[in-house]
């Protein structure tokens, strides 16, 4: 560490960075923010094409995605609380080198099973890169002047959303190539982040006596994957008011009562400290965290199926659609992370962007096949503005009033709430879209005189293959279903605008370590 001027507008505290430091360090935690993003993005045009070819369904193709979400949920908190008792470069490089692994088991997977178990593998890596990016950037900058590194996170985040969709799509429309490749192309950036990270970032290593939860740790990841199976298998491989059903939902709550009691009165360095939930602050930005990733992922993961199904794109086709949100979201994250350098004031971020996601869900929600692309481009950068506005902010705003020895397990605390929303919201949104379509489709064929299974009802076609009025009538399902889903996901983006509402604004911090302090509250 060194203490002298940077030429920059900051000067650096002694112990502190400089901001010339943190930009070569900020160079390798943004490769690895990069490849954490692309592993989710750049698979997302692609699964319409994976399913086929591994004959999956549309219960395989949800859990390609929760898979990862599940694990990369579970694992956040773990990584945030290492991220407080050991070298935080060593568990970034660590993270980098699991997720090549999963992906190297991923783009040799011989059927869905296997592809899912690898997905599932690759999130705890995606996971920590996720987590611990926030935490070292912690570690290096003081909360006020965070905003603008926080920019740069949502820019990378924003390009890895634009890119990802686009790489996908040309590695699976290209002669020679297909979606295997997909899993591939991560692991020459996840390589030189390494590199760069062993070079670069040098940050004091925190020594004392380490209590990891395991049992915490068992605990929640078996309550949150017994519910989330329940949601995604429950109405088609069993009843909702089944026994099976019943016993799901129970083993699932009573794991997660476990998991709070274990939390708050056994463990000694417990995953989530229960003590960060006194703070008004932090109780209320993870409820805003969990309906956003309910909402978010939700709702937008499926974006790509509709595109390629319900309005017959290629996936580079899809790819380029995906630009209207992510542009959307690159640009308010920038801008939104100047300004509160600049002034301090986050507050007016978060509600603005939320009430923008809120709107842009409510008009995506009238989508269907038939909707001109335009239109359904300027809704979903209304959702992306907003959206850019409001994921940052959030870690932003817990952080400012975390103290030192916690800003890993906060940080984490934000992230993993988000994660779990979103796993949530895509494995149930997923089943009601599976419903939809599969109630849709039996509909639409019985009125063409074809009869149907209720398996073959939940397959997902190769639309090149069908007939004109077979294939018109899974686009109208296809397209129809997914406006309802961005329906039910828009009550859950108020109930986050609510939560942000009631967040109190205090100033942002200019010092890295942090003191018990009372906050004037901050007005306009």
């Amino acid at each position: 560490m060194t203490s002298e001027s940077t030429p920059a507008a900051t000067t650096a505290q002694p112990g502190q960075m400089t901001h010339r430091e943190i930009l070569e360090a900020l160079s390798g935690l943004l490769l690895a923010m990069f490849v954490a993003m692309l592993s989710s993005t750049v698979v997302s045009n692609a699964l319409p094409r994976i399913v086929t070819d591994l004959e999956g369904s549309q219960s395989g193709y949800t859990w390609v995605v929760v898979a990862t979400l599940l694990t990369m949920t579970a694992s956040t908190p773990i990584w945030g609380k290492l991220a407080d008792l050991f070298n935080k470069k060593v568990l970034v490089q660590s993270a980098l080198v699991i997720y090549v692994i999963g992906s190297l088991i991923a783009a040799t997977a011989p059927s869905m099973g296997v592809l899912i178990g690898a997905r599932a593998f690759q999130g705890l890596g995606v996971g920590g890169l996720t987590a611990l990016v926030q935490v070292v950037i912690a570690s290096m900058v003081p909360p006020r002047e965070r905003g603008r590194y926080s920019g740069y996170i949502g820019a990378t985040f924003a390009i890895a959303t634009v890119s990802g969709p686009l790489i996908g799509g040309l590695l699976v429309d290209a002669p020679g190539l297909g979606w295997r490749s997909c899993f591939y192309v991560g692991i020459p950036i996840a390589a030189i982040a390494f590199v760069v990270l062993q070079k670069t970032l040098h940050l004091p290593v925190v020594r004392r006596q380490v209590s990891i939860d395991y049992l915490g740790a068992g605990l929640i990841v078996g309550g949150v994957s017994t519910l989330l199976i329940w949601v995604s298998l429950a109405g088609n491989d069993f009843g909702w008011g089944s026994s099976t059903s019943y016993l799901l939902v129970a083993l699932g709550l009573v794991l997660l009562a476990a998991a709070v009691y274990v939390e708050a009165r056994v463990a000694k360095e417990p995953i989530i400290p229960v003590h960060l939930f006194a703070d008004r602050t932090t109780s209320l930005a993870v409820i805003a965290s969990v309906f956003v990733g309910v909402a978010m992922f939700g709702a937008t993961v499926y974006l790509s199926q509709y595109f390629q199904i319900a309005r017959g794109m290629s996936p580079t086709h899809a790819g380029l659609m995906s630009i209207a949100m992510v542009g959307g979201l690159m640009v308010s994250s920038i801008v939104s992370g100047r300004v509160i350098t600049a002034t301090g004031r986050w507050k007016r971020f978060l509600v603005g962007g939320m009430v923008l996601v809120v709107a842009g869900l409510g008009l995506l929600s009238t989508i269907d096949e038939t909707t001109p692309l335009v239109v359904v481009g300027l809704f979903m950068a209304v959702v992306g503005v907003g959206l850019g506005s409001t994921m940052q902010n959030l870690v932003l705003a817990v952080q400012n009033n975390a103290s030192e020895s916690d800003i890993g397990s906060a940080s984490a605390v934000v992230t993993f709430f988000r994660s779990m929303g979103g796993s949530i919201g895509v494995s149930a949104l997923g089943a009601l879209l599976s419903a939809q379509v599969a109630e849709k489709v039996t509909s639409g064929l019985g009125a063409l005189g074809i009869p149907t299974s209720g398996h073959a009802s939940h397959e997902i076609p190769d639309l090149s293959a069908l007939p004109g009025p077979v294939r018109a009538v899974f686009e109208h399902a296809f397209g129809s279903a997914t406006g309802e889903l961005f329906l039910v996901a828009t009550p859950f983006a108020l109930l986050a605008l609510i939560a942000v509402l009631f967040i109190k604004e205090v100033p942002l911090r200019t010092t890295l370590a942090s003191e018990p302090r009372e906050e004037p509250e901050l007005v306009g």
